[in-house]
């Protein structure tokens, strides 16, 4: 069944590129409404829907553009929160052009959502089942979408930097699994990356604190990594979040290596121009239980997890 919050949630930041204050709103709506964004500093407000088709290409974060000049930026990791949830309407009400980067994770979105609590709707919930493999190229970069009976993450990163160096990681999303294993991790980059986006007016909200920071061998945030492999897993959280602008669930396995929101935005751009990649599902109760939100409404987080970077 489709499923909203019982009640508002609301949380102040800056913006991670931006610098600039600003609030977010997440407010339950009806069923068939789907994940929306109200930019409320403009008058009238401007409403954005969370869709694929709405994005903007853009290296560094997911953008989403009405069409006549109206962006907001970083809905990722917003959007990752509430499909590790099983949230599948709300309005969101931003009054800036980007979303607040808080601790650089989807925690606390997951947190505030979990603590005002789920409720199901009365309608059926539609999937998308992927039929065939789609995938798009750039250099050694990739992403693919195969068949699978439930939404499964693959990812593979490759950095020169000794802190982050190879990584891999594979996750079945079912029952809770992104809470357990990817909400708390945290965007990152070069310290070098960091100079360069400066001089261009970029990551003007970014610090130690809401970004792990790499050099070299060296992680320079203070508290060092919350996991090992807190790079890869941070991919698969974006991953996640870029996904859920399917509009539906999707029932795939995501392979990525070297990608990034651009080339995920190709890929399902690739998926819905081909009619017959993929068909719509109504979920049965057997196959609600496989998708990422289910069982997560009493979920139990374990003492480690959402930690708060010192």
């Amino acid at each position: 069944m489709q499923a909203t919050l019982k009640k508002m949630v609301s949380f102040t930041g800056v913006g991670l590129h931006s610098g600039a204050q600003t609030r977010l709103d997440i407010l339950p709506a009806p069923a068939g409404h789907g994940i929306v964004f109200r930019r409320t500093d403009l008058t009238p407000s401007v409403d954005i829907a969370a869709r694929w088709h709405n994005v903007t290409p853009s290296k560094l974060c997911t953008l989403l553009d009405n069409g006549d000049g109206v962006t907001l930026s970083t809905v990722e990791h917003v959007m990752a929160a509430l499909a590790g949830t099983g949230i599948h309407n709300a309005m969101i009400t931003v009054d800036g052009p980007e979303v607040p980067i808080l601790d650089g994770s989807a925690a606390p979105f997951v947190e505030a959502i979990l603590q005002a609590g789920i409720r199901t709707q009365a309608a059926r919930l539609r999937a998308i089942r992927v039929l065939r493999p789609v995938e798009v190229r750039d250099g050694e970069a990739f992403a693919r979408l195969t068949p699978a009976d439930h939404l499964e993450i693959d990812f593979q990163i490759d950095f020169v930097d000794a802190a982050i160096g190879h990584q891999e990681k594979r996750l079945d999303m079912a029952n809770g699994a992104f809470l357990r294993e990817l909400a708390d991790s945290r965007t990152f980059c070069r310290r070098a990356d960091v100079e360069m986006m400066r001089k261009n007016g970029l990551a003007l909200g970014g610090t130690y604190m809401n970004a792990v920071v790499v050099d070299g061998a060296k992680v320079l945030s203070p508290g060092g990594l919350r996991h090992r492999d807190e790079a890869v897993r941070h991919k698969m959280l974006d991953a996640m979040g870029d996904l859920a602008l399917a509009g539906s669930p999707l029932l795939a396995r995501y392979t990525g290596h070297r990608a990034g929101h651009a080339m995920t935005n190709r890929l399902l751009r690739a998926l819905f121009a081909d009619p017959t990649a993929w068909e719509w599902e109504v979920c049965s109760d057997a196959l609600e239980t496989r998708l990422p939100g289910a069982g997560v409404a009493g979920y139990a987080r374990p003492a480690q997890s959402f930690q708060v970077a010192v």
